[in-house]
């Protein structure tokens, strides 16, 4: 027991910094692709994936996500730390989340003047998969189990977010001028949702 303390107080401690790194390490390589890319990718009418076309972008992006998807299982851990169920619907959507990033990852868009490609199908459904469970998972966690009004109202704001951008990709396709805005605000609202959580978690850990 003497020895266990230590350890599980060392990994409480070390669990919200691997998520706040991770999300700003996540950052930092799609940041630097939206600079690189002016003049060739609009970031209003293209989306994040388009920038895998860009010299180094398939590198950078895999930077970009797999350190999303590193944040994403770290805080995972914090919340299971916290007592949420492993197998419950909130951890299960949490994972689902998790594993996007690294399909679509891994299966990279088609350009848009191609048909699309088994690696563009997987990469829409991967893509489909991490907008609808990643709300969905944030709005379950704040009904009860971690009861936050900030990690609520984004959960919300980005479930209606993802509907609508989900809604207008898959019924207008890519030819919206406005696709890539509503995209980047929807991740604005995931990645302001991952923060939230992570900042709650840690509060009631205290």
């Amino acid at each position: 027991m003497i020895l266990v303390t230590p350890i599980q107080e060392r990994t409480r401690s070390t669990l919200p910094v691997l998520v706040v790194a991770g999300l700003v390490l996540s950052l930092i390589p799609i940041l630097y692709l939206h600079l690189t890319a002016i003049g060739r990718l609009s970031p209003v009418s293209a989306v994040v994936s388009d920038y895998v076309f860009v010299p180094g972008g398939t590198a950078l992006l895999a930077v970009g996500s797999l350190s999303l998807a590193a944040a994403s299982v770290a805080l995972l851990l914090m919340l299971i730390r916290r007592g949420l169920p492993r197998s419950g619907p909130a951890a299960v959507l949490l994972g689902v989340w998790s594993a996007g990033l690294l399909i679509a990852t891994a299966f990279p868009t088609d350009p848009a003047s191609v048909p699309t490609s088994f690696s563009g199908v997987v990469h829409r459904y991967a893509g489909a998969a991490m907008f609808i469970s990643l709300p969905l998972a944030g709005w379950l966690v704040s009904r009860g189990f971690l009861p936050s009004p900030a990690v609520h109202r984004l959960a919300v704001a980005a479930g209606f977010a993802s509907f609508a951008f989900l809604l207008t990709h898959l019924t207008i396709g890519t030819d919206l001028v406005l696709l890539g805005l509503f995209e980047r605000v929807l991740y604005a609202l995931l990645y302001g949702l991952l923060f939230a959580m992570a900042a709650a978690t840690r509060e009631v850990t205290r």
